[in-house]
């Protein structure tokens, strides 16, 4: 078995986030790991932002972060204040998937893990999935965990 240095484990805050978060925690204790938390803030692309003048852009996107920061923070203690060991974090943004494999390949992360919602048919075929674009094209293990009912 490859040795697991660096598990990368990417969150949205959902219900399904804290299912994946505690198994992340759990094998990064399991194999002496660092645990690096990444949340990214999607949807603030340019196709958006067509007659909207840039300061109101500005203003909101500043406000989103913000907002992102506190809850990346809120989420970080609620699931991992008794972790023991190195947990670092970060926020990014962009398209999830893209971001979630750039910040694992710069991380050099053996391992990433992320929570699922389980979307079927029409939904998953508007919406897309970001854990289905992180499994085909990673280049290292990635580990998927329901969210539950």
């Amino acid at each position: 078995m490859s040795r697991i240095n660096l598990i990368l484990y990417a969150t949205d805050f959902s219900e399904g986030a804290a299912e994946a978060a505690s198994l992340a925690q759990e094998l990064a204790s399991a194999h002496s790991a660092r645990l690096h938390l990444l949340h990214v803030i999607t949807g603030l692309d340019d196709r958006h932002r067509r007659g909207i003048p840039a300061s109101v852009v500005d203003a909101f996107t500043k406000e989103v972060k913000t907002q992102a920061m506190t809850d990346l923070h809120d989420f970080k203690e609620r699931q991992f204040g008794g972790f023991q060991g190195e947990l670092t974090s970060e926020l990014s943004q962009g398209h999830g998937a893209d971001e979630i494999l750039a910040r694992a390949a710069a991380l050099k992360a053996d391992l990433i893990v992320l929570g699922t919602h389980g979307r079927r048919g029409v939904r998953k075929l508007l919406l897309g999935s970001t854990a289905e674009r992180v499994i085909r094209q990673s280049t290292v293990p990635v580990l998927t965990v329901p969210e539950r009912d």
